[in-house]
């Protein structure tokens, strides 16, 4: 660490308005020399108690010729434990997890040379469960996009028609699930971004409970937003990765004091029957401007198929449902700012485990070079500084405060059914955008269907998405959202909706291909 010289300071009191004299400022200088000696005393301390791991695991960036669809990131195989769950499991990681060793690029050019010297809790976990992790998937830039466009290695193509999105942030793992690539995936969810891709991929993914995952060894976004969870092409696979991964680990300050009743043995939830369920249809969770007929008629027409099977259905209307987005919106822009941006991928103020490293790595990564972040991003940056010069806060604070209510009214409708259910997405996979787009296209395309997904990573709801059916050629996902810790029942209800109901599609020629390829 470089000593700070006077002039440093100088410029420093100017730019707060401190109005400090050279001779007041001279008396500040001396007396806080011993300070600075402290930070390198600091980092001998901490290097003496680490043991990280610094040894390159081998792997390889996939080439574009054997990529054709743009999933894969990074290619290389640990293998696990001999006995566990995940024995013979080939697992991929969202390539915002960190994989010690291995990149961990965040979906942007910036990132690209940083390798993070721990594994992420996650990772540990199915290692330790006997998984195999096959590589990492590629994600949206900074996972800011419910899209699959702008990771900077290249739009991630739709199995089902590659002209089409993915779906994002998770967009690589949905993919890789779809062609067989990999029987497990981990992806991130803070807007959707589990469900997004594995809706229009035709595959599971299930959003737990905030806090149930540890998200020790993400790069977050914002902490009261971030979700991990298990994605894959059958339920008992989802249930299985998720025993594995859930519970906490004593790092991550968004489990702490969280308690959840039913977590642990999820695979015993499977193998009964859809008889005896009590489903709510949200009313308010279909129609929006951007939805397509086909697709709520589709998830309408399902869910009323389910009475035939025994399944007790009910329209219920949560006004608030509506009003969601009001509030992910705040939070999202100004916490990523404040997190992921200024607080250089980590914040401060919380006990846990901190990436020094990481942070180190993006604070200067993106302040030298923030031309080259994604419109996506350059937007929050834009609203975010203006809301902070202008609003200090007032808005975020006035936001996680009704995420409070938003919670209650899914909790008050939760009282009286098993599960509430909507369309995951309002349409179909849209066509991927081009380069020359303008950029409020590309803004639209990035979060027009997440008006169903973000409002249940505000409340922290277990949600998860279901194939239900084909729209010429594409998939629907169905979204069952759970009472908080309750994936078990999820699970239940997914596993016996596969088996007596819809399994996910066959896979079409554009999915073959992408796995003979």
């Amino acid at each position: 660490m470089k000593s700070p010289e006077f002039k440093d300071f100088k410029e420093i009191a100017q730019s707060l308005g401190l109005q400090l004299s050279d001779e007041e400022l001279g008396q500040y200088y001396s007396a806080l020399q011993p300070s600075f000696d402290g930070y390198v005393q600091l980092e001998t301390l901490s290097q003496e108690k680490e043991t990280p791991f610094n040894e390159a695991r081998e792997g390889h960036l996939v080439d574009p010729q054997d990529n054709p669809l743009g999933a894969w990131y990074w290619k290389g195989e640990i293998v696990g434990a001999k006995t566990g769950l995940l024995v013979g499991k080939r697992v991929v990681i969202k390539d915002n997890v960190a994989v010690a060793g291995m990149p961990l690029s965040n979906g942007t050019s910036l990132m690209a040379d940083f390798r993070p010297s721990e594994d992420a809790t996650v990772v540990q976990r199915i290692l330790g469960a006997g998984g195999t992790i096959v590589g990492q998937s590629v994600c949206e830039n900074l996972c800011f996009s419910g899209s699959s466009f702008t990771s900077d290695t290249g739009p991630v193509r739709n199995p089902y028609d590659p002209s089409r999105s993915s779906g994002g942030s998770s967009s690589g793992s949905a993919v890789l699930l779809a062609t067989g690539e990999v029987d497990m995936a981990i992806g991130g969810d803070q807007g959707g971004s589990i469900r997004i891709p594995a809706a229009w991929c035709g595959v599971y993914g299930l959003k737990p409970t905030w806090g149930l995952v540890p998200y020790t060894g993400a790069f977050p976004i914002e902490p009261s937003l971030d979700h991990l969870g298990p994605m894959a092409r059958t339920v008992p696979d989802v249930a299985r990765l998720l025993e594995v991964i859930a519970g906490p680990d004593g790092n991550d300050p968004r489990q702490k004091g969280l308690t959840f009743a039913s977590s642990g043995d999820y695979m015993a939830a499977l193998g009964q029957e859809l008889r005896g369920f009590r489903l709510g249809v949200v009313k308010e969770g279909f129609g929006w401007p951007q939805s397509d007929p086909r697709v709520d008629d589709m998830v309408w027409g399902v869910s009323e198929s389910l009475e035939s099977k025994g399944v007790s259905l009910a329209s219920v209307s949560i006004p608030w449902h509506r009003q969601a987005m009001l509030v992910w919106n705040a939070i999202a822009v100004e916490g990523t700012w404040a997190v992921m941006m200024k607080g250089n991928a980590s914040g401060y103020g919380w006990k846990g485990r901190y990436s020094a490293d990481l942070m180190s790595y993006w604070a200067k990564a993106w302040r030298q070079n923030a031309a080259a972040l994604p419109a996506t991003v350059k937007q929050l940056l834009l609203v975010a500084s203006y809301m902070e010069e202008h609003t200090y806060g007032k808005y975020y604070a006035m936001a996680q405060n009704l995420a409070g209510e938003l919670r209650r009214a899914y909790d008050n409708a939760l009282k009286d059914v098993d599960l509430l259910v909507m369309p995951t997405l309002p349409m179909t996979a849209t066509r991927l955008p081009g380069k020359d787009d303008p950029i409020a296209e590309q803004l639209n395309k990035a979060f027009e269907m997440v008006v169903n997904t973000a409002p249940f990573d505000v409340s922290g709801h277990p949600a998860m998405t279901l194939p239900c059916g084909l729209i010429d050629g594409l998939p629907v996902g169905m979204m069952i959202v759970g009472k908080y810790g309750d994936e078990a029942t999820l699970l239940r209800f997914a596993d016996a909706f596969a088996r007596q109901v819809s399994s996910p599609p066959s896979p079409p020629e554009a999915v073959k291909l992408g796995q003979e390829q």
